[in-house]
């Protein structure tokens, strides 16, 4: 089964998705299932994991109809509060739901440390007693936090959203790189193949950019924790699906049929349980 491991849905709302610049204008509008169904269909993609954009419950259940809605949706990357006193019960209730598979903190919009604090680690470490994962989304600044929680919560299965955003637009690689080789040391955590040309020049960049951060990972990581992700709708702002997936698909192309597939499937499925 080839799964993309990383997309988003949603009703655009200008207040709520303030995120979404003036110079990302191409995605200010409703993106949903019936949008994406014929593009995944295109590039020959089974599944996909829907993942919250929204720090919200309801976007949570909003994905979760989806999913119910749609056989193609295999997963469900959801937002709870991890901070709450009432946390237990609210992972009790999501618990139910047989298409959510893990939460996700949008942490690139907290302060570096945010990751490191008490009430945050105690939230994400109660994710083991309902088998649930967690999504890592950061800015390389807060690599430091990430590899504290990874190490702090080994019980916890964790996957990297879009490489930890390197500096790609700027070739910076160094701090970065020594930060994911000390990660991938820890055997929980996985790192999604995704969103790597939003950190690039929109405009000019050429697959040969993302060369360097891909040798990276897959040096650190190996093709047994890695995951393709489209992060389909973001990514049209710099590159169609089809542009995005042949990066990755002209990068493992060495690498045989039997790492495309991983890459390109199985991983997603075994950390996810799809």
């Amino acid at each position: 089964m080839m799964i993309d491991s990383h997309q988003h849905f949603w009703f655009y709302n200008p207040e709520r998705d303030g995120w979404i610049t003036e110079e990302m204008q191409r995605i200010r509008r409703d993106f949903l299932p019936a949008d994406l169904e014929p593009v995944l269909k295109q590039n020959g993609i089974d599944g996909c994991v829907a993942v919250q954009a929204d720090q919200s419950e309801s976007e949570t259940l909003f994905l979760l109809q989806l999913a119910e809605a749609y056989d193609f949706i295999k997963g469900v990357v959801g937002w709870v509060d991890l901070r709450a006193n009432n946390l237990y019960e609210r992972l009790e209730f999501f618990s139910q739901f047989e298409e959510l598979k893990g939460f996700r903190h949008v942490v690139q919009g907290e302060p570096d440390d945010f990751m490191t604090r008490p009430e945050f680690i105690r939230g994400v470490r109660q994710l083991a007693a309902f088998d649930l994962t967690y999504d890592i989304l950061i800015y390389p600044t807060q690599l430091k936090a990430a590899l504290h929680l990874v190490r702090t919560v080994p019980e916890v299965s964790f996957i990297i959203d879009h490489i930890a955003k390197p500096y790609i637009k700027d070739q910076k690689i160094n701090t970065w790189s020594n930060y994911m080789a000390e990660i991938a040391k820890s055997p929980n955590v996985y790192c999604k193949v995704s969103g790597m040309v939003t950190e690039a020049d929109w405009q000019t960049w050429k697959p040969e950019d993302f060369r360097p951060y891909l040798d990276v990972v897959f040096e650190h990581f190996g093709p047994n924790r890695l995951a393709f992700g489209s992060d389909w709708p973001v990514c049209l702002v710099a590159a169609e699906y089809e542009e995005m997936k042949s990066i990755v698909e002209e990068y493992v192309k060495p690498w045989g049929e039997d790492v495309r597939q991983k890459v390109f499937g199985s991983n997603a499925v075994k950390f996810y349980n799809l």
